[in-house]
């Protein structure tokens, strides 16, 4: 019998008002609210004002909003409106934050392999609104008592739960969106399964504040005066009303954005930020099913001791389920299932990694590092040759189509690159992204993310690694509406702003809310795109402003060589936020899946997951119990596998996140063994780009427990040193 068998056999005893005596073996913990069996259910410090609504899962839900798996699957069925009640705020939430980490056609397996009306155990109900889960959603903040950080946690209770078999499921937001963003992955599971889950936005959020019109978003979406929100708003920049006043006259139409300018470094606090919402799980639960007391109230019936807990998220939900397990010090987290962490491993820039024959020449590097040196690289890179068929390409040249080309020459022209043609200078581009970590595999989708991410993550995370404020306009960059034809920043759209809460995804650009950069030549902010270099004079994705990015990881100007008192000063803020988010690969034991995707180009695996898992091996002596997995022909965004050429050549790894949580539940509540580290092996559905077959089992084959020996990675010794050893 299994540690979590235990956990679940005194609850015939429980089942008995009152009889419960049985203290828990977890003290009571005031920074995290825990609590002893059969004591008072206290409010965790932590917590502010709850909001409670139950759904009856027929009129609205709490997986699809009420639209069911059909609705999800369908373009919203209402336009955008000003000024937009909760309800509907939330209800659009969903709709966009499941549809925008799934690929929602037919086609890719939505309603057939996986969604809403897809049971655990795998059959499909293909009824109109099938799918939906009736339950209770609690929805608070968590802060420190001075209203800056208002984290906000969410805990969703189906009605199908059984305190006799309680579970929780982790669900913290991949990317920054808002609290919804994990309920197509996670959450989803966690519901269907009869487990609360526990959601947060890890502070990031679309956290919106407009200075010009001083408005602000409340925890529920709607839009509001900051003055009037007080600490009840979402994020509100750190300005005097003067100052605020001032700043928005100097530099108007600009917006602030939680991630990047609350000063928090919010990553630093997504494993405690999880904890947090575990432990907001509990509060909950016991309130709903605790014992009354004697003197009114709840007593706790439901504790680590009885329930099972499972850390999971992805992406940047999956970094922040690593960790909280990292960080879990009172035995709330019994297992962790993740895929695509985002995670950044300190001290792993040395680790030796062989795919095959042939040793990485770049691993374990932090996120801003190789993001700051895709931004200089990726748009010349997408010239070459090998990058042929690029999918989303069109895309990078549609607003600007010399824009690749000039960042050639300008690379070129600053020494940066030694080619003198602009073919040899986009495969000379090409090579150096291989040689700082990214596989072949990522070839063909380089333009696709510069176009919609690398810049983006590079603003925003620079920003936040700094702890710098919205004025201080890193690197010359700053949010706002654009015209579409100049990329001139225009006043925010009023329709846009009010509905932010439901289609944005935290980071511009979104929902009308671009990147702009100052530029010199025009004395104006104009889109990233289009933006022209003082020191070339030329449209090329403001490579003035990609080369200061670099500059701050380096800690010296890279083309002078030189480090003024600024920019040290600059640089180490950035660097310093860096290392308060690394983490240190040590799971404490705790059973662990980490899933990911060989031709990620976001989240590359040498830099993240390999990194984590080598690390991990080294610290226990290769006697973790963490397994990696991963998957070939997949990539860090499952949305996109709708689109034209990522169809015919990339599967879904939300199949592998689905049995990834079903193989650690099992592992947890039957002493099924983990799968042994491996490469799954897949078969891309072929095809014609934008009508690839459908989708089958057979293009995405199951996790085996013992894979073949060709496919097994594995953690050896050499004359090098420790390698890890992952099959080509």
């Amino acid at each position: 019998m299994n540690q979590n068998q235990r956990k679940w056999r005194p609850w015939p005893v429980i089942a008995a008002v009152g009889a419960l005596t049985t203290i828990s073996a977890f003290a009571a913990d005031p920074e995290l609210g825990l609590g002893a069996r059969n004591t008072p259910n206290l409010k965790p410090a932590f917590l502010g004002v709850i909001g409670q609504h139950d759904y009856d899962g027929v009129t609205d839900d709490l997986l699809t909003g009420g639209l069911g798996w059909d609705g999800l699957q369908a373009a919203y069925p209402t336009p955008p409106a000003t000024d937009p009640s909760a309800a509907e705020l939330r209800r659009r939430a969903i709709h966009t934050n499941y549809r925008a980490v799934l690929d929602i056609t037919a086609a890719g397996g939505y309603g057939r392999l996986y969604g809403p009306n897809v049971a655990s155990n795998g059959t499909a109900d293909p009824t109109p609104g099938a799918g939906k889960i009736a339950g209770g959603e609690y929805l608070a903040y968590a802060d420190n008592g001075g209203g800056r950080k208002n984290v906000t946690l969410m805990v969703q209770i189906p009605a199908t739960f059984d305190p006799a078999r309680a579970c929780i499921v982790t669900a913290p937001s991949s990317g920054s969106r808002g609290v919804y963003g994990a309920i197509g992955a996670s959450g989803e599971w966690g519901l269907k399964h009869g487990c609360a889950v526990a959601y947060t936005d890890k502070g990031t959020g679309n956290g919106l504040h407009d200075p010009t019109t001083n408005r602000v978003g409340l925890i529920d979406g709607t839009r509001v005066d900051a003055d009037a929100a007080g600490g009840a708003s979402h994020f509100t920049a750190a300005f005097s009303t003067p100052d605020r006043v001032l700043w928005s006259e100097l530099y108007p139409n600009r917006a602030a954005f939680k991630h990047a300018h609350s000063r928090q470094n919010p990553e630093r606090d997504w494993g405690r930020n999880t904890l947090q919402a575990i432990v907001f799980a509990f509060y909950v639960l016991n309130e709903r099913y605790g014992i009354p007391g004697p003197r009114g109230g709840k007593r706790i019936v439901l504790d680590p001791a009885n329930t099972l807990v499972i850390a999971s998220g992805i992406s940047n939900g999956g970094g922040a389920a690593l960790a909280a397990a990292e960080q879990d010090r009172h035995g709330l987290i019994d297992g962790v299932a993740v895929t695509e962490p985002n995670v950044q491993t300190a001290k792993a820039e040395h680790l030796l990694i062989y795919q095959g024959s042939t040793l990485m020449p770049a691993t374990g590097k932090p996120l801003y590092d190789y993001f700051s040196y895709a931004n200089l690289y990726q748009p010349c890179a997408a010239l070459s040759a090998r990058a042929t068929g690029s999918p989303l390409a069109s895309l990078l040249a549609a607003p600007n189509a010399a824009g690749a080309a000039n960042r050639c020459a300008g690379l070129r022209a600053k020494g940066l690159l030694a080619a003198d043609t602009l073919a040899g200078q986009a495969e000379e581009s090409l090579d150096k992204l291989r040689a700082y970590g990214w596989l072949p595999d990522s070839d063909l989708l380089h333009a696709s993310h510069y176009r919609l991410a690398t810049n983006a993550i590079v603003v925003t995370y620079a920003s936040a690694y700094g702890r710098f404020g919205v004025a201080d306009q890193v690197c010359g960059f700053s949010f706002a509406n654009t015209d579409p034809t100049t990329g001139a920043a225009i006043p925010q759209v009023a329709v846009l702003q009010d509905n932010i809460f439901a289609t944005g995804n935290g980071i511009p650009p979104t929902s009308g809310v671009n990147i702009v950069y100052y530029d010199l030549l025009n004395g104006q902010a104009t889109l990233d795109l289009l933006a022209r270099s003082y020191s070339t004079g030329m449209a090329d994705f403001a490579l003035d402003g990609a080369i200061c990015h670099r500059n701050l990881i380096e800690g010296r100007n890279i083309i002078a060589g030189d480090q003024s008192f600024y920019l040290g000063a600059t640089s180490a803020r950035v660097l310093r936020g860096i290392r308060a988010v690394q983490l240190h690969a040590r799971l404490r034991n705790t059973p662990a899946i980490i899933v990911h995707g060989r031709a990620d180009t976001l989240v590359p695996v040498n830099h993240s997951s390999r990194a984590y898992y080598a690390a991990n091996q080294l610290a226990t002596n290769g006697r973790s119990n963490l397994r990696y997995i991963e998957v070939t022909n997949a990539q860090h965004f499952d949305a996109f596998l709708s689109l034209p050429g990522y169809d015919t050549r990339y599967v879904p790894l939300h199949l592998y996140l689905i049995q990834a949580l079903d193989w650690m539940y099992q592992h947890l509540t039957t002493g099924k063994p983990l799968p042994a580290s491996q490469v799954v092996r897949t078969v891309p559905r072929g095809g014609a780009p934008g009508s690839a077959p459908a989708l089958t089992v057979a293009n995405a084959p199951p996790i085996p427990e013992a894979p073949a020996g060709s496919d097994t990675i594995t953690l050896g010794a050499s004359f090098q040193g420790d390698i890890l050893s992952v099959p080509d």
